[in-house]
C-alpha cells in the first residue's frame, strides 16, 4: 500500500511538471511567433517602400519616333502652304459674276448650279462678297487646323518617362521632329500623375493625366517598358484629383 501510493503521489507530480513545462514551451512559441510576425510586417513595409523609392532615376518607359514626327511636321508644313494657296487664289482670283458694270457690254446671267438629273437647283454668285471670304476664311481655317492637330499630337505623344531618386518626382518628356530630348520637358509630383485606364485594357496607347494638363498624355504600347511592376504602382496607378 506504501509503495503504490509512493508511486501515485510521484506520477500525479510529474503530470503536474509536464503540464507546467508544455505551458512554458507553448508560451515562448508564441512569443517567438508573434515576435516574428511584428519584426516581418516592418520589414515587408520597408522593402516596399525600398522598391517605391528608386536610389537613383529609373527609365520607366521610352519610345522614340522622330522619324513619324518628322513625316509629320512634313505633311503638316505641305497642307499649311498649300491651303494657305487656296486662300490667296479665292482672294484674288473669284471675280463677280452678276450685272457687269459696264453700261456697254449689258448684263450678264447669274450663274447657276443644276443637281444631279436635274433634282435640284440654285443661283450662286462665286465672286460676291459672300463666297470670296467664306472660300478664304474655309481655306485658312483646314490649314491652321491640320497643322494645330499636329501639334497637339506631337506635344501629347511621350518620349519618356523617368522616375526620379527617392520615387516623389516624375518627369514626362514629349515627342519632337528634332530629336530625342529636344521636346516638351514636365516635372511634377508623383501624386499629380494618373493613369485612367490600365496598360492592359489600352489597345494602341495608355491615356497618362497630368494635373494641371487639359488633354491626355499619349503612351505608345510599341514602345518599351523598362520596369512594368514599378510602372504600375507608381505612375500607372488610378488617382483622383
Amino acid at each position: 500500500m506504501n509503495c503504490s501510493r509512493t508511486f501515485f503521489r510521484y506520477s500525479r507530480l510529474a503530470s503536474h511538471r509536464l503540464i507546467s513545462v508544455s505551458r512554458l514551451c507553448s508560451k515562448i512559441f508564441v512569443g517567438k511567433s508573434s515576435s516574428r510576425a511584428v519584426h516581418t510586417q516592418p520589414a515587408a513595409r520597408r522593402s516596399f517602400s525600398s522598391f517605391t523609392q528608386p536610389p537613383k532615376d529609373v527609365t520607366l518607359f521610352q519610345h522614340d519616333r522622330t522619324r513619324f514626327f518628322r513625316l509629320l511636321s512634313v505633311f503638316c508644313g505641305g497642307q499649311f502652304v498649300f491651303w494657305t494657296y487656296m486662300a490667296h487664289f479665292a482672294y484674288t482670283e473669284l471675280r463677280h459674276t452678276g450685272a457687269a458694270t459696264d453700261k456697254g457690254r449689258g448684263s450678264r446671267a447669274p450663274t447657276t448650279t443644276t443637281g444631279l438629273a436635274g433634282f435640284w437647283s440654285f443661283e450662286m454668285n462665286l465672286g460676291s462678297n459672300t463666297w470670296r471670304y467664306g472660300f478664304t476664311l474655309g481655306c485658312l481655317a483646314i490649314g491652321a487646323g491640320i497643322v494645330g492637330l499636329g501639334i497637339l499630337f506631337c506635344r501629347r505623344s511621350v518620349s519618356q518617362v523617368v522616375l526620379h531618386q527617392g520615387g516623389k518626382m516624375v518627369s514626362v518628356y514629349t515627342q519632337s521632329p528634332l530629336g530625342p530630348g529636344r521636346g516638351q520637358k514636365i516635372t511634377v509630383p508623383l501624386s499629380e500623375v494618373a493613369c485612367h485606364a490600365h496598360r492592359h485594357e489600352s489597345p494602341s496607347f495608355i491615356p497618362l493625366r497630368v494635373k494641371g494638363h487639359k488633354f491626355y498624355f499619349l503612351l505608345d504600347k510599341d514602345g518599351t517598358l523598362n520596369n512594368a511592376r514599378l510602372f504600375d504602382i507608381t505612375v500607372g496607378a488610378y488617382r483622383s484629383f
